[in-house]
């Protein structure tokens, strides 16, 4: 898992109220990096936000720190 996968591992724990549902999982492409979370369905609402904030939030700093790295990089949330 990369450093990426372990960033997005790491604020996701920290937002949801079972934090040893999340998973995260890197699938690469030749073009970018899909970054798959999932977390239990109760905390889905937590990590989505309202009107989409914090999974916002989440693809900003996704997209901070790949850049920093010279990668592309998207979140997909998983039900």
């Amino acid at each position: 898992m990369s450093e990426l996968s372990e960033l997005i591992e790491f604020v996701s724990k920290s937002l949801v109220d079972v934090p040893e549902d999340v998973s995260v999982n890197e699938v690469v492409g030749e073009q970018a990096i899909v970054v798959e979370l999932k977390v239990n369905k109760s905390d889905l609402g937590k990590i989505i936000g309202k009107q989409g904030r914090t999974a916002r939030a989440l693809r900003t700093i996704l997209n901070a720190a790949s850049t920093k790295l010279n990668k592309r990089t998207t979140l997909e949330i998983i039900e």
